[in-house]
């Protein structure tokens, strides 16, 4: 029997409540020579531990991008999602749209993922993605459940505010 959920955080420690995953990190468009900046930290909002993203996507000197992104597994190696509908997401902030990055083993170039677009409001919300609606950009390889490596929330493509708080992260 399958359990109810995967949860990758609930963010009630430091840690990642899977003891597999890795740490959650800021990757910004400076690693391609852009000058986004933001900053990543866990604070209480609304009375929930959370991770929040915060700062200013810039499209200066072909910049464009803030994510926090989280490895599944510490050793970098696939996990299995095949056995799920999709990922769910506790998630706050401004009336922003914002966009869940998933990766596999089998993506080589840092600009290949599987998209999926959400919008936030100033509450608490649960937001379901599912596999079904990630689509592949600049690559043909089709979305592999069985080899999902990372996950990034990414504020990206255009000039904004970026205020984005996540409470939960998890497989439904």
């Amino acid at each position: 029997m399958i359990a109810s959920a995967i949860v990758f955080d609930s963010f009630e420690s430091d840690l990642p409540a899977d003891g597999n995953a890795g740490q959650w990190r800021l990757v910004t468009d400076g690693v391609m020579g852009g000058l986004s900046e933001g900053t990543l930290t866990r604070e209480t909002i609304g009375n929930r531990l959370a991770l929040r993203i915060h700062g200013r996507v810039s499209l200066e000197n072909n910049g464009g991008f803030l994510q926090m992104a989280l490895d599944l597994s510490a050793d970098q190696t696939a996990v299995d999602g095949s056995a799920w509908q999709g990922i769910e997401l506790d998630v706050c902030g401004p009336v922003e749209e914002y966009a869940v990055h998933l990766r596999t083993t089998e993506l080589s170039r840092p600009w290949q993922s599987y998209r999926q677009t959400f919008k936030v409001k100033p509450e608490w919300q649960t937001l379901r993605l599912s596999f079904n609606n990630f689509v592949a950009h600049r690559t043909e390889i089709p979305l592999n459940l069985d080899k999902l490596k990372r996950i990034g929330l990414v504020a990206i493509g255009r000039e904004f505010e970026v205020d984005l708080a996540l409470s939960g992260l998890r497989f439904y």
